[in-house]
């Protein structure tokens, strides 16, 4: 009755065994990037195998039981059937979480993300909305237990922002917050609005992969690196020293700017690793279109182009186009409840994903 491949599940469970024991290996804990990538590979393997312990366990207790309903016993063989009837359903469970386990993992999956937010059309209104967006991102971090660290924020003069890059680090980060990439469009009524006319805005988001030295080498021959006063909404200067850094990649033109810190040094640290995650962006963007990859299959899954969702102020509602999934409570995703949209994207693009496989 398994559909369950236990060869290739044995092997994943004795390589998790030899990676655990591996870091206690003081070779590999004197080498932070080798010990990194080993403890990160272990939380990888954990959890498949997890469920395939969890799968042999109940596959035993069937096995011993099934034999068991032909008893003589009738207490013993009813006793046997119910034991069935418990472990049966758990069985297919996990089976199929099984399944969803051994679909090949996109590589940046356990990564934190650079979260970039820009306001499109709308003008103040879309700066408001980017402001909003920032706001339910970090509800949503705060309610799974990660950290978000702003970067940089280029506000607006109407109490909005234009732009702001974030980190999100924790668990998982791009796994779950990769189908957020796109273009989030806003449909409600302007507090300056005397007509009480419905305006259309849109904000963009990016959710990058963060990537990390080793993945993406920079040569410093390839920056430009110009310094300049840091300034506020509308172009005030907000300092008169040169701490805010513009670091550009000569090659593919690539231009970050950062000024949220008073410290220079802190303003480039920052600046490399935003354009570090572009950076290992636009080669996966390579690689995906050279090999027709699944990113640019699958619609929606980070094309900024495209508008992914739409949320509507007057009816309370939120679209996602990609699934056709709508829930009337806007309220309650604006707090960061973006769980229904997350986990039904998820299960999507799973799904489609076994759909290929098998």
């Amino acid at each position: 009755m398994s559909r369950i491949p236990t060869d290739k599940l044995n092997e994943i469970e004795q390589r998790f065994e030899q990676l655990n024991a591996d870091m206690a290996n003081p070779a590999i804990i004197a080498d932070p990037n080798v010990y990194k990538k080993t403890a990160k590979t272990v939380v990888d393997l954990e959890e498949i195998v997890q469920a395939f312990r969890k799968w042999k366990d109940l596959t035993s207790r069937y096995e011993q039981a099934k034999p068991m309903v032909m008893d003589a016993d009738p207490d013993m063989a009813e006793m046997a059937r119910m034991e069935l009837a418990e472990i049966e359903p758990e069985l297919a469970k996990i089976e199929d979480e099984l399944q969803t386990l051994l679909i090949p993992k996109d590589p940046n999956d356990l990564k934190d993300v650079v979260l970039e937010i820009h306001a499109g059309a709308g003008g103040d209104e879309a700066s408001l909305f980017a402001a909003e967006m920032l706001r339910m991102y970090t509800r949503y971090a705060e309610l799974v237990g990660w950290k978000i660290e702003i970067l940089d924020i280029s506000e607006s003069g109407a109490g909005g922002m234009k732009s702001v890059s974030a980190i999100i680090s924790g668990k998982k980060v791009y796994s779950i917050m990769k189908y957020e990439g796109g273009v989030h469009r806003v449909q409600r009524v302007p507090a300056t609005e005397a007509q009480g006319r419905i305006h259309t805005s849109t904000v963009s988001v990016a959710i990058l992969p963060e990537a990390d030295e080793v993945e993406v080498h920079i040569e410093n021959k390839d920056l430009r690196i110009d310094t300049f006063c840091s300034s506020g909404p509308g172009g005030q200067s907000v300092n008169t020293t040169y701490s805010a850094v513009r670091i550009t990649h000569i090659p593919t033109g690539t231009v970050v700017s950062m000024q949220d810190e008073k410290s220079q040094i802190k303003n480039k640290d920052k600046a490399m690793r935003v354009l570090r995650s572009r950076l290992y962006e636009i080669e996966m963007e390579k690689q995906n279109a050279a090999m027709n990859s699944e990113r640019k299959s699958m619609v929606g899954s980070g094309d900024r182009s495209e508008k992914i969702r739409t949320y509507n102020f007057k009816e309370n509602r939120v679209s996602d186009h990609r699934i056709g999934l709508t829930i009337h409570q806007l309220d309650q995703v604006m707090e960061g409840k973006l769980d229904p949209f997350i986990n039904a994207l998820t299960a999507h693009y799973n799904a489609e994903k076994i759909n290929r496989v098998n």
